[in-house]
């Protein structure tokens, strides 16, 4: 049994990581056809089911920040899981980067937790591709930096490279990479460089771009 989830049914092969459960529970209102709760443990709410597109899809809250998130894949590898794109939100750190837009990430940099120092890790080639033909016209390709604590006085924390910065995307792809499944990412830009926010019904409207995005992508080997 894994450590962290406790799941009450069969975890899918192909998931969609949140950080937040209430976009889990979202997102499985959106994509799957009968949603069904896989793990109510320690607020990590996670769902399961059919989706439109025919195979089951699991959907798993994953916390705040990286060492959470690495957590909550390993059990997710134990259970089964061998594809999964993370669903999260970013802040850019580019001007002409506007919020509600929804950033295809080419590469991520570790800033904070293991290997830190900026060091580069990449999603899976495959699903990037498939996310990014997914994505279509919504699709802007960037390069997002992870940092522990992503503000510092209400401003981003500086780094030294990265059209964006968020709390969970380098690792979830490193862990993927060393747990040998297949991870992407898309990433909602929620606050833009000059502190302007998406409003909640826009985020959620995002998220659910973003979501159907994922599901096609995660989803094409057995679709």
């Amino acid at each position: 049994m894994p450590a962290r989830l406790r799941p009450t049914a069969p975890i899918a092969a192909a998931a969609i990581l949140v950080g937040d459960p209430g976009r889990a529970l979202m997102l499985a209102q959106e994509l799957l056809e009968t949603p069904k709760m896989t793990n109510p443990a320690r607020g990590l709410w996670g769902y399961g089911g059919h989706t439109a597109l025919g195979p089951e899809l699991t959907i798993q809250a994953t916390g705040i920040g990286g060492p959470s998130a690495g957590l909550v894949l390993n059990d997710l590898a134990e259970l089964g899981v061998r594809r999964a794109v993370r669903v999260g939100t970013c802040t850019a750190l580019r001007a002409d980067l506007e919020i509600g837009s929804l950033l295809d990430v080419e590469e991520a940099h570790a800033w904070g937790g293991p290997g830190g120092g900026g060091a580069v890790v990449h999603p899976d080639p495959e699903l990037a591709a498939s996310l990014t033909s997914a994505l279509g016209e919504e699709r802007h390709a960037g390069v997002v930096a992870s940092l522990d604590t992503l503000h510092e006085g209400g401003a981003p924390a500086p780094v030294e490279s990265g059209d964006a910065a968020d709390m969970q995307t380098a690792a979830v792809l490193g862990r993927g990479r060393e747990l040998g499944l297949a991870v992407a990412a898309v990433l909602i830009v929620s606050e833009g460089a000059g502190g302007e926010r998406l409003d909640d019904e826009a985020e959620q409207e995002a998220a659910k771009r973003a979501g159907r995005a994922a599901a096609v992508a995660v989803l094409s080997p057995w679709s």
